[in-house]
């Protein structure tokens, strides 16, 4: 599972403690209150959706909180209600099946202290509409709090509710979607806040650009009479049959660009540029390096997204033999024949930087 963090405000190191022996305490639902407060009160399309969390134990006495029903780490439940319009939007994170509650899996809560946390919501549900959102921290749980020996206790949060707008890619009453017009078969975002989708949507574009104009250069030059220093580099001296192999390749990545139904999930970590399953089109998880990743150029934005569908089995099946510019350019020296199979060898093809004809 890929976690993701968010900043914490902690008075004191004290919060944190393990907890061990414990006093006896009495059910403690009404001693902690929570508050939320968004960055803004509008956001635009390619903004975070950013609200502080803050829980605070008003009683004289340290509370024992459900961790997982706390902002104290990535959300893992539907902990707010949000509204649109009036009407639930859709949670579109996960939920998770646990073991029962132990000891460790509580936060202590010194007397007066607070917890603050900084959750970004559009990653976790559906506010790609436009409109006036109501926002509202609201939890329960059996085990919500903890008394003496640490005996789960029921218990509920709630906050009060605070209002939005968002003026988001879709117009106010659309139906609410996670998918995105971007290619002919549409773009569906799976942990991807809106500003990401905002970026996702034009790194697809680009990707499909470049494709195109791949392509147009491979048809325009067949029989190798027009191909130039743009295909030697890449992809070694003019072979008839590894130059058609390269040609099917663009033909069905243009295909996967302009007709398939291409779905990028943003929960990776990692700090490669991204990845995929060869044998599960159309999905590419992005990670760290995508997100500093020029739009356009060497190792792109949209060049990856040609990269990682140039992976897909239903696609060109293109395997990793060398990664970098230095490298490819090698192995179109060296072994054109794995250069037509090289996955960064197609992607700097496309990306053409600098160009070359």
């Amino acid at each position: 599972m890929h976690r993701r963090s968010s900043p914490f405000v902690l008075p004191a190191l004290a919060l944190f403690l393990p907890v061990l022996a414990l006093p006896a305490l009495p059910a403690v639902a009404q001693e902690v209150s929570v508050t939320i407060a968004p960055v803004r009160d509008k956001f635009a399309r390619s903004d975070e959706v950013l609200v502080r969390v803050t829980l605070l134990n008003n009683s004289a006495a340290p509370q024992f909180l459900l961790k997982w029903h706390t902002p104290a780490g990535a959300i893992e439940a539907p902990l707010f209600e949000v509204l649109r319009d009036g009407q639930p939007v859709r949670y579109l994170g996960i939920k998770v099946k646990r073991a029962a509650p132990g000891a460790g899996d509580y936060l202590r809560l010194e007397p007066g202290a607070s917890l603050s946390s900084t959750v970004e919501l559009s990653a976790l549900y559906e506010m790609n509409v436009t409109g006036p959102y109501q926002l509202r921290y609201r939890t329960a749980s059996s085990g919500l709090f903890a008394a003496s020996g640490m005996r789960p206790q029921p218990g509920a949060l709630a906050s009060t509710p605070v209002s939005i707008w968002i003026d988001g890619r879709l117009p106010r009453g659309a139906r609410a979607s996670s998918k995105q017009a971007a290619g002919g078969g549409g773009v569906e975002f799976s942990k991807c806040s809106n500003a990401q989708q905002e970026q996702l949507v034009a790194a697809v574009d680009a990707g499909r650009s470049m494709t195109v104009d791949a392509h147009q250069y491979l048809t325009t030059g067949a029989g190798g009479a027009q191909y130039g220093a743009r295909y030697g580099s890449w992809f070694g001296a003019f072979d008839a049959g590894r130059a058609a192999t390269v040609n099917s390749n663009f033909s069905a990545i243009r295909d996967a660009f302009e007709t398939k139904p291409v779905k990028i999930d943003c929960g990776c970590n990692a700090d490669y540029f991204a990845y995929v399953y060869p044998a599960q089109p159309y999905n590419i998880y992005v990670c760290k390096a995508f997100w500093t990743a020029p739009l356009t150029g060497t190792d792109s934005r949209g060049g990856t997204l040609l990269h990682e569908m140039s992976h897909f089995d239903a696609v060109a099946g293109t395997d990793d033999h060398v990664y970098g510019q230095q490298g490819a350019a090698e192995l179109a020296r060296s072994d054109p024949a794995r250069a037509v199979r090289n996955a960064d060898s197609h992607e700097y093809f496309g990306e053409n930087s600098p160009p070359q004809q």
